[in-house]
């Protein structure tokens, strides 16, 4: 059958409703111009890939949109009968439109675009550049944001370890290690984003900063390092502060960040995506330097109290105090402390009201939703999730999913806090009871093999496994290092682990803490905590000779009613004042602490 039947009988069938000559345009969507360029044909070959790559294809990035928001509603339409479109195999692709007299007329060739990321065919393996950029290109298109989820460094080729280079700001000082000098201005604007956002440290800042409470202090720290750790470190420094400071987690650090603090003149020894052997190098070098040694530290995980005390012991001699903020630091100073090697004070931040009460319930509450979005896109509604531990963390999470319709189950090993998930409305069960049906496992208990390989066999395919906890031991990620299970890395922190039969669950920043691996976390309930650290701080460094013993403190109680007090004029708030009978009454000083050290807010 010729080809000017084939396309006449493609008419008559599905150009039924096609206008008649006379009210067709005098150019049609796919009608050459005059420069012989034809209008708004999308090659389907080219659309899948050069849609993918261009960083210019920005209606595919918007919220609601699919890749139809690039079509004209001309295009969008059927072509009119007088462009019926045929491709002629042996002109490899080549178009050609038959005309209303059943004629044949060869299309203009359209010129295809080459982007330099197409020049490598998908279906081979990419080198480590290459994957790194595809990954970006094709997965990140809803995650891209300048934040420590898709972070402005990310699209960055250079492969170099910041190990290997020497680097230096305007000013000549080489002493840092961060993965690129030159992104510090774009840093500076992110850290002035957050200063708007932690009014709490910013007065505290303007009201101490003439007193210089931390003169003398040489405070080495090891936590997240973000934009709003780096309003933290510039406070202490105008409180009078030298730092030293490294990354808590390997893949938290905002790399455009930890560059605005190095051209500030602070020594800072971190980079996104940093490994095991870097990440213990980098703590080294914040301690280990000629010249300087540090009186305070402020740690989050423990792991820098762990490596002074394993490496450099003699340094607590010098030392006044320890200041923790998470639940697994907290618990290796207890340790310490029952076994009788804890050498200094230490200030346990994580139990004092303003930081489990506000940063492990709020923040969690709404940056779990933050990271599995930007990390899956999935949708929450009916998925059945189980939550493992119902501390403050714990609660956050529930609250925020159950919220977003899903079916939430909890586990606990604390009679209270299973009642309490109880009353809240879930349903407390064991993990190995829900482990094939459920959608989505979240870990945050701080304790180790939580879900185990046993569990992850069991999983359904697809099923998200995720950390909130700030160790990496919750979720037995080792396990999953077998010859027989395949590893496929589809978007920055998101890896499918493929089983010999084929199921595969989708592992999330490689088992570590998920907010600040793939996303980011509320700036006021950081100011919160990062305020409070500062006051026990500026507590441990000033206390006379005595006051603290070698042992853990809870941060005093009037402490914790100042913190909560300076974040109250945010919200155009205004406390009631005890009057002098209602004072005497309850036995209370007007000016507070208005709760006594048991009371459980």
């Amino acid at each position: 059958m010729s080809v000017q039947v084939v396309a006449a009988k493609m008419a008559e069938v599905e150009l039924k409703d096609v206008p008649t000559g006379k009210d067709l345009p005098a150019a049609s969507p796919m009608t050459p111009t005059s420069d012989g360029k034809s209008l708004g044909r999308i090659d389907p070959h080219e659309a899948g890939s050069s849609a993918a790559v261009s960083p210019t294809a920005e209606p595919s990035a918007k919220a609601g949109e699919g890749s139809l928001g690039l079509l004209t509603p001309n295009t969008a339409k059927m072509p009119q009968a007088s462009a019926m479109k045929r491709s002629d195999p042996q002109q490899n692709g080549g178009e050609a439109f038959v005309n209303r007299d059943g004629t044949v007329a060869e299309a203009p060739r359209m010129k295809k675009i080459q982007f330099a990321d197409q020049k490598q065919e998908f279906n081979k393996r990419p080198s480590k550049i290459g994957r790194r950029s595809l990954s970006r290109s094709i997965s990140q298109s809803s995650t891209d944001s300048y934040s420590s989820a898709a972070s402005y460094t990310d699209s960055s080729d250079d492969e170099t370890s910041p190990r290997d280079k020497q680097q230096k700001n305007s000013k000549g000082n080489g002493d840092f290690c961060i993965k690129n000098i030159k992104q510090a201005d774009f840093g500076r604007r992110e850290i002035e984003i957050a200063e708007q956002e932690m009014p709490a440290l910013m007065a505290l800042r303007k009201r101490a900063q003439g007193e210089k409470p931390l003169a003398g202090a040489k405070v080495v720290g090891c936590t997240h390092i973000t934009a709003q750790t780096a309003v933290l470190m510039e406070t202490l420094s105008a409180l009078g502060a030298q730092c030293r400071w490294a990354a808590c987690n390997i893949y938290s650090t905002q790399n455009e960040v930890a560059a605005a603090l190095a051209e500030g003149g602070f020594s800072v020894f971190a980079w996104k995506g940093e490994s095991e052997d870097d990440f213990w190098w980098c703590i080294d070098r914040c301690v280990n330097v000629e010249g300087w040694q540090p009186n305070m530290i402020l740690d989050d995980g423990g792991d820098l109290t762990h490596w002074i005390y394993k490496k450099y012991p003699n340094m607590f001699k010098k030392i006044k105090g320890i200041v923790e903020e998470s639940v697994t630091g907290v618990h290796r100073l207890y340790q310490l402390s029952k076994a009788g090697k804890l050498c200094v004070p230490a200030m346990n931040v994580n139990d004092s009201v303003t930081k489990q009460k506000f940063d492990n319930l709020y923040c969690c509450r709404e940056s779990i939703l933050d990271g599995l979005k930007r990390t899956t896109d999935v949708m929450f509604g009916g998925k059945q999730v189980v939550v493992c531990g119902y501390g403050e963390v714990g609660k956050g999470c529930c609250a925020a999913l159950k919220a977003m319709g899903s079916i939430v189950y909890v586990t606990e090993i604390d009679p209270i806090c299973a009642l309490q998930a109880c009353m809240d409305g879930f349903r407390l069960v064991k993990l190995n009871e829900v482990i094939r049906q459920v959608d989505i496992v979240i870990t945050c208990t701080g304790n180790k093999n939580v879900v185990v390989r046993e569990y992850l066999d069991r999983m359904k395919n697809g099923c998200i496994v995720c950390n909130m906890g700030h160790s990496n031991t919750e979720i037995d990620v080792a396990s999953l290092r077998t010859p027989e299970l395949t590893w496929e890395r589809v978007r920055s922190q998101v890896d499918h682990v493929i089983w010999p039969d084929g199921k595969r669950i989708v592992l999330l920043a490689e088992g570590r803490l998920l907010n600040l691996s793939c996303s980011t976390v509320p700036t006021f309930v950081l100011s919160i905590t990062a305020t409070t650290q500062a006051l026990a701080l500026i507590e441990l460094y000033n206390a006379p000779e005595g006051r603290y013993k070698q042992d853990v403190y809870l941060l005093p109680k009037k402490m914790d009613e100042y913190v909560a007090s300076l974040h109250l004029p945010t919200f155009d708030a205004h406390l009631t004042e005890l009057t002098d009978e209602q004072a005497k009454y309850l036995g209370l000083n007007k000016n507070g602490p208005f709760k006594p050290n048991y009371y459980r807010y």
